[in-house]
């Protein structure tokens, strides 16, 4: 994994951030092989991968997950209950291949206590993240994990602080960004990643649109997020409308001007990265363009081909290097030509 997350950076990317990482060993793993930062063995782990991107000249940060209801029904040394804002079970069926079968399971509504312990488990996982060296951590409030969770309308039918309006559906998301945020070292970055949809409602919106929104930016930002993280399947296409503000653009609008805003989704070439940032984005995120070219940055610079993004080769759920992925990271890449 040293290997892996460092050939990005020695291919031009900046800044790296890890897969999603568990939070707290109670109800936060949701799938097979995940990699946590709950003991000190992650954090001894972890360091590995922190220096060798540093040494490449990059800033890696730890995406803080908790699962949710989205649980794959992990094995586990006991009955793992699943957590979630409502007991509304997700739609889809879980994924062989991600150690699931079947149907989401109906999660537990989380009880007052349930929540502190989710938050908790954010906070001392981002301390053990800067501990590992890390510059800083994002909190997984996307694609239908358990922040995320909060903020839909299907998944959030709670009638306590936390669900209802907008205002009210931000509130639990909010107070565990700001809970890391004072827990962590000032100069530690603290960002959030936000989406509509969820891995198992592609097509969900919130029903309150760009109302919804402005609460929920504005909310995030004010509670400390240094950035935040927008993700759709296309950055840069209208999200509330034909005519509205995409994810991104929204997140520029109704942020305060010192939080810094990511553009995520379908960016593979340099001119749909531009267009991004000529939109108001700080920073552009790439995902499947940069597992099939881990050098990005450089083949862009140097005009050279992209690759196209093969998912049977490099988007596969083992603990494991592939024979294509080694080929690329085994040895100093060429940028000359």
């Amino acid at each position: 994994m040293t290997q892996y997350y460092a050939k990005f950076a020695e291919g031009g990317f900046s800044f790296v951030i890890t897969e999603g990482t568990y939070t707290d060993d109670v109800y936060s793993k949701g799938y097979l092989n995940q990699p946590g930062l709950v003991m000190d063995d992650h954090v001894d782990a972890w360091q590995q991968v922190v220096e060798a991107v540093h040494d490449s000249g990059g800033a890696v940060f730890a995406q803080l997950m908790h699962c949710g209801a989205q649980n794959q029904g992990i094995p586990s040394d006991h009955d793992q209950e699943t957590i979630a804002p409502s007991a509304v079970r997700p739609d889809g069926e879980k994924k062989e291949e991600y150690g699931g079968d079947g149907r989401y399971s109906t999660p537990k509504r989380a009880s007052k206590g349930d929540l502190e312990t989710a938050k908790e488990g954010f906070v001392a996982a981002a301390k053990n993240a800067d501990e590992a060296g890390f510059d800083g951590v994002e909190l997984h409030g996307a694609n239908g994990y358990l922040l995320n969770e909060f903020l839909s309308t299907t998944l959030n039918r709670r009638s306590d602080k936390y669900g209802g309006d907008p205002e009210e559906r931000v509130r639990y998301p909010a107070e565990v960004l700001s809970a890391v945020v004072d827990a962590v070292p000032e100069e530690f970055v603290v960002g959030i990643r936000i989406s509509q949809s969820m891995v198992t409602d592609f097509g969900y919106e919130w029903p309150e649109g760009e109302d919804a929104a402005a609460v929920f930016f504005k909310t995030l930002s004010a509670a400390g997020a240094d950035y935040i993280h927008t993700t759709e399947r296309r950055a840069t296409t209208p999200t509330f409308g034909d005519e509205g503000p995409s994810l991104a653009e929204a997140a520029v609008m109704y942020s305060a001007k010192d939080t810094a805003i990511i553009a995520n989704g379908g960016v593979r070439t340099a001119e749909m990265a531009q267009d991004a940032l000529e939109a108001g984005a700080d920073l552009v995120a790439l995902a499947r363009s940069a597992l099939a070219n881990p050098d990005w940055p450089r083949r862009v610079k140097s005009e050279r081909e992209l690759a196209e993004f093969d998912r049977t080769n490099l988007l596969k759920p083992e603990a494991s290097i592939s024979e294509d992925e080694l080929s690329i990271g085994a040895s100093p890449t060429d940028y000359s030509t």
